[in-house]
């Protein structure tokens, strides 16, 4: 404990050392200007000499910890410029030095504190504690005290302690600790249960097949401590320059003493050769970077991460909350014959009013966006793994699990299942007084803004991205090729991402991105860890070198963005004003620069250089235009109407189907119906598109080439519903749509509601992402009326 208390003193008297010599350095330079104003030069330089003194003994333990770190660093120069300029009396110039070193090592401590990496989260969500039984007795026992066949029952809520099998009961579990996944899973007697999840559903006893510290939550913990110390440490950008200007100004000074005879003319030599531009060019770089990035609402934690973000090539990124939205919503409904979709998503929301399942939510959500009025369900209960079941509007109705086979489905039924599969969505059957009547398809959508933030990466200089998550390889892989991703896995653990995180790192710099406390020793082994942190657990956050504020994962875009061009300046700064001190160590090297004027030209070059790295505050030329508020609104607006228009699309959807079996007058009402959500809803919403969003857009994005493409989408949309209004014209005519109309009929259909899936995406990727704040969120809103 002393010992450990020792080192944190050494540690705040360090951190006061920076700042505090940057006090006594100015204090002194300006000391000495205003005696040489008013005529006391032996005053003056006593007040220049003592700033000059002051800042040797720090400069050399610089030096001395450099060296013991295998590092020449920049310093070196700087202290052989200062001790030369006291050998030589040339006070001036040593206080001159001295103030600069000071400064660059202020910046350079602002840009580089970095907070801690101790993951108190992780610990935190560790439970201490466990319920045993032992024949009729429960009592709580210490973790520790559990031992491999132990009986441990796990009520509502509780955090698995320890891995092992379910021995009575059925276990609703949620994962998402360990896979990040936000979908429940059900795990039946004798199956495998981790520990570190949460118990979702109701009571269950567990056989303890290993002990708290051989178990997976554990291993967790002790992977994001292990990872976060085997980083190793980055070489700085002014250690990588210090390498040959080190030497080289040591050379021009020993041929200045050699040619010429004179101390004077070598510590001229190395005044001017004092590595300002690389004590400044970078720190300021680095801390303007940081500063925008802030702005931006990406925070990062030191100079050093915003340095590797910059040399960066490889991105590992987490799916479940980081390219998709983290939480389910409704994909599609899908009715019975002789139902609406309206009908089966207000039953299901109705009863699964008091669910606590996450599904049961994204449904009662949906509805509410729907503004479909809900009625209030009676002897209503819930049944882990299994589903609700209540009585709605004097109906007994359930939603969940069909307890059907596959083969004994009914068609339509086996037509929604096998679309579950195909887009890797999980779905809650309806079932009205025993018969199977709908179905609602639920999916965790991709984020609007992730194909985007995917190009930007890729022109911001990544050439390769990797995602890991705990999914399911099916939606892993939709995922991966919607956004064009180099490399998929799936079923990933924490010790496989570490894995994969470390294979990354040894061939290229590797960027982690996650949210999830499963992500966090990932996160950890990374060169650099990105943690979403808006959403995201502290776990994640604290493991993180980056943290983006926002939920937006184009945010990552962003910083990735400023780190190339903030690297880029900086490097255009240090190497510029180390051409200008090379020629300016020429110049003394011949006898043309005497140490005070040259520590004044050297000031002159600190100042340009400075001057140079501020422009990493500013966006870049040709940044993407900020939205006028009007615009924004505008999006918000069409953004939310996109919303109410998934039910068309649905509808749409259902209507093609029914026409596939039925032709008679059902099918008839049905194409009324589409007609009338055509003509009320949907084409005024894409007319207005075109005559307000539209236009708005072309006046912030530079023309009406960043909107033809969506404006031919509007075309066809109207062609498809102007070619199903002449079908229906002909149906009524006939009474009844006729067997020629069949063919086309349904292709108009299918073809209108592919063409609106793939307008409403590009819209919100290529438009509604551009808003930098979120509009309202469906559940929020009030009901449609």
């Amino acid at each position: 404990m002393r010992e450990e208390g020792g080192r944190k003193r050494a540690t705040h008297a360090l951190r006061l050392l920076e700042p505090a010599l940057l006090a006594a350095t100015a204090t002194a330079l300006l000391g000495g200007a205003v005696f040489w104003l008013v005529g006391d030069r032996a005053v003056a330089d006593t007040f220049w000499a003592a700033g000059t003194v002051l800042a040797v003994p720090p400069a050399v333990g610089w030096v001395v910890a450099a060296l013991r770190r295998g590092r020449a660093g920049v310093d070196l120069i700087a202290v052989l410029a200062l001790v030369g300029t006291l050998v030589v009396g040339e006070y001036l110039a040593g206080a001159l030095i001295a103030l600069m070193l000071a400064t660059g090592r202020a910046l350079d401590a602002a840009a580089e504190r970095r907070a801690s990496h101790d993951l108190r989260a992780l610990l935190e969500h560790a439970p201490r504690s466990a319920r045993r039984r032992r024949g009729q007795t429960v009592s709580v026992v210490p973790l520790s005290d559990v031992a491999v066949g132990d009986i441990l029952v796990i009520g509502s809520g509780d955090v698995v302690p320890v891995d092992g099998r379910v021995t009575t009961g059925t276990a609703l579990l949620d994962e998402s600790v360990l896979t990040g996944e936000s979908a429940q899973v059900e795990r039946g007697t004798a199956d495998a249960v981790r520990s570190g999840v949460v118990n979702a559903g109701g009571v269950f006893e567990l056989g303890a097949s290993a002990t708290a510290q051989d178990s997976t939550y554990a291993e967790i913990v002790r992977l994001a401590q292990q990872a976060g110390a085997e980083r190793a440490p980055t070489v700085r950008l002014a250690e990588r320059y210090a390498a040959w200007f080190l030497p080289l100004s040591l050379v021009m000074a020993g041929i200045a003493w050699a040619v010429s005879g004179s101390a004077v003319r070598a510590v001229a030599v190395l005044v001017v050769a004092t590595p300002c531009p690389l004590l400044l060019a970078a720190p300021v770089a680095i801390v303007s970077g940081l500063s925008r990035a802030a702005r931006r609402g990406v925070v990062v934690r030191d100079g050093g991460a915003l340095e590797r973000l910059g040399r960066a090539r490889t991105l590992v990124i987490d799916k479940t909350g980081t390219l998709t939205a983290g939480r389910p919503r409704v994909l599609e409904v899908a009715a019975a014959p002789g139902r609406t979709t309206a009908e089966v998503l207000r039953l299901a929301a109705s009863l699964d009013q008091i669910s606590a399942h996450i599904l049961a939510e994204a449904i009662v959500r949906e509805a509410g966006a729907r503004g479909l009025t809900l009625s209030v369900p009676g002897q209503a209960g819930e049944e882990a793994g299994r589903g609700a079941a209540g009585t709605v509007d004097g109906h007994h109705v359930t939603v969940g699990k069909s307890g059907l086979a596959p083969e004994s489905l009914p068609g339509w039924a086996q037509a929604v299942d096998n679309r579950a599969l195909l887009d890797g969505a999980a779905v809650a059957w309806l079932t009205v007084d025993g018969t199977l009547v709908g179905a609602v398809l639920l999916l965790d959508p991709l984020r609007h803004d992730a194909p985007r933030t995917v190009r930007r990466l890729r022109e911001a200089g990544l050439t390769r991205l990797l995602m890991l998550t705990g999914d399911r390889p099916a939606p892993a892989r939709e995922v991966g090729a919607v956004l064009g991703l180099d490399d998929v896995r799936a079923g990933q653990l924490p010790a496989d991402k570490v894995d994969a995180v470390r294979g990354e790192c040894a061939r290229a710099v590797t960027v982690m991105v996650g949210d999830g406390v499963n992500d966090a020793p990932a996160l950890a082994a990374a060169d650099i860890g990105v943690a979403m942190g808006a959403r995201g657990s502290t776990a994640t956050s604290e493991a993180a070198d980056i943290i983006l504020t926002t939920d937006r994962v184009d945010r990552l875009a962003d910083a990735m963005e400023i780190a190339v061009r903030t690297r880029r300046i900086a490097v255009q700064s240090a190497v510029g004003g180390m051409v200008m001190s090379l020629a300016a160590m020429a110049a003394a090297l011949v006898g043309w620069l005497q140490p005070a004027p040259g520590a004044l030209l050297q000031e002159a070059i600190d100042v340009s250089v400075i001057l140079n790295a501020l422009r990493a505050l500013l966006p870049p030329r040709g940044n993407r235009a900020t939205l006028e508020p009007d615009t924004e609104t505008l999006i918000h607006r069409f953004a939310t109407e996109h919303e109410d228009l998934r039910d068309t699309l649905d509808a749409i959807r259902e209507a093609a189907g029914l026409i596939s079996t039925n032709q008679g007058p059902q099918a008839l009402r049905t194409l009324r119906r589409i007609d009338h959500l055509l003509t009320d809803r949907l084409l005024p919403h894409e007319h207005a598109e075109e005559h307000q969003l539209y236009p708005a857009l072309n006046k912030q994005l530079g023309g009406p080439a960043n909107t033809e493409t969506m404006s031919r989408a509007h075309t066809e949309i109207d062609r498809l519903a102007r070619r199903i209004a002449t079908h229906l014209q002909l149906a009524d005519e006939a009474g009844t749509v006729r067997p020629e109309q069949l063919d086309d009929l349904r292709a108009c259909l299918y073809g209108l509601h592919t063409v609106l899936r793939l307008h409403f995406s590009q819209e919100e990727e290529s438009y509604f992402s551009l808003s930098p704040s979120r509009p309202p969120e469906p559940w929020n809103r009030r009901p449609r009326i």
